[in-house]
């Protein structure tokens, strides 16, 4: 797989990603504590991808490697707060799975990227 192939499929993923973390944050608790993890998974998850997006078209290394922190950043960030809703057993582990085996994989690569420039 080339570079250009490789990085489409990574940017659809991301935003697979993204629509998973709305359809999960859907499901969260409407309760003042609920809402707060709700906006801040919502926005870090949804970032991994505009960000990754933005290094893509970049005008210079420099502004890819800036644009692939963030999004190794976000995913991080994500994780963590996946870890919050699993152990305040707000969502089913069968449900919650799945994201979280994706962010660690999304920050895994991120990270690896972010590496190697």
């Amino acid at each position: 797989m080339d570079n250009k192939e490789f990085a489409r499929k990574l940017e659809y993923r991301t935003r697979l990603f993204g629509i998973s973390i709305i359809k999960l944050s859907a499901v969260l608790p409407n309760s003042i504590e609920g809402k707060v993890i709700k906006n801040q998974i919502t926005k870090s998850g949804k970032s991994i991808g505009a960000n990754y997006r933005e290094a893509n078209r970049s005008r210079s290394k420099r502004g890819f490697k800036n644009k692939i922190k963030i999004s190794e950043s976000e995913a991080s960030e994500t994780e963590y707060w996946l870890e919050i809703i699993r152990d305040l057993n707000w969502v089913d582990d069968k449900n919650l799975n799945p994201i979280t085996k994706e962010a660690k994989e999304l920050l895994a690569l991120f990270t690896s990227i972010s590496n190697k420039l």
